[in-house]
């Protein structure tokens, strides 16, 4: 991180929770956009706002021709149309924005999130010397009992940070730094704006602004929830394993 433009915000712990947006968003803005599936943490399908060519895909902006880093996206005319509070709420922070799309959820368990945390590719052909780039979440539905799950340390419980996320929850995540998913508790799916920011002093300014803090109390989490997650987690690491063996496929867990 040495070599990147910083959030100061994100520095002690990787995350900051914002005040909540007060920002009334009409369902139709997620719920009529076009989804396509894209593999995240869990069963999840994205409606990009802003893309590589201002396309309805997800893949990252190192993969097209020319390859470039994720900065400068280019908006969807056809979403930015059926959207227009949640461009505003991603352009909100005056920060580059690079890819900008909503995710949908399905319902998991706590053994799915924890299995499915990972590190975002965020920083690839990012030149030294400009700012990191980070993800702003702003979740659009009511998941009350459903938490945002961050480790700096994915098979170390005793780093782990749940944060609630109903209806408004805005977060600023180094989610290259911090393994992450969400355990969404509800019976509908979820729905989030996530969206790349390049670091400097507009994001800074921005979460400074919006009451920024970079720790927050931990949801509480049953014991024997807990326990029964972490030996899922390793029974299906394990099998995974075996059948990276069986097909003499090497990797980590």
């Amino acid at each position: 991180m040495d070599d990147y433009i910083t959030a100061p915000i994100l520095d002690e712990t990787g995350y900051a929770v914002l005040r909540p947006s007060e920002q009334s968003v009409d369902a139709s803005e997620w719920l009529d956009l076009e989804y396509t599936p894209w593999r995240s943490s869990g069963i999840t399908r994205f409606a990009p706002l802003a893309s590589y060519a201002g396309k309805i895909e997800c893949n990252a902006f190192w993969n097209h021709t020319p390859p470039r880093p994720d900065k400068d996206g280019v908006w969807v005319p056809e979403h930015v149309a059926k959207a227009p509070t949640l461009v505003a709420a991603a352009r909100e922070s005056g920060a580059n924005v690079g890819r900008c799309r909503v995710i949908e959820l399905q319902p998991n368990t706590y053994a799915d999130a924890i299995y499915n945390l990972h590190h975002d590719d965020n920083n690839r052909l990012n030149p030294p010397g400009t700012g990191r780039i980070v993800r702003g979440m702003l979740n659009l539905t009511d998941d009350a009992e459903s938490v945002f799950i961050a480790r700096t340390d994915r098979f170390d419980a005793a780093t782990e940070v749940r944060i609630p996320v109903p209806a408004g929850t805005r977060l600023i995540v180094d989610t290259e730094r911090l393994w992450h998913a969400v355990w969404h508790r509800g019976t509908t799916p979820r729905y989030c704006l996530i969206t790349s920011w390049e670091s400097g002093p507009e994001l800074q300014a921005y979460a400074e602004a919006n009451g920024a803090r970079s720790r927050v109390t931990s949801a509480p989490l049953d014991p024997e929830t807990a326990a029964d997650a972490e030996r899922e987690v390793q029974r299906r690491l394990a099998e995974r394993q075996r059948l990276f063996a069986a097909h003499d496929v090497g990797g980590r867990p």
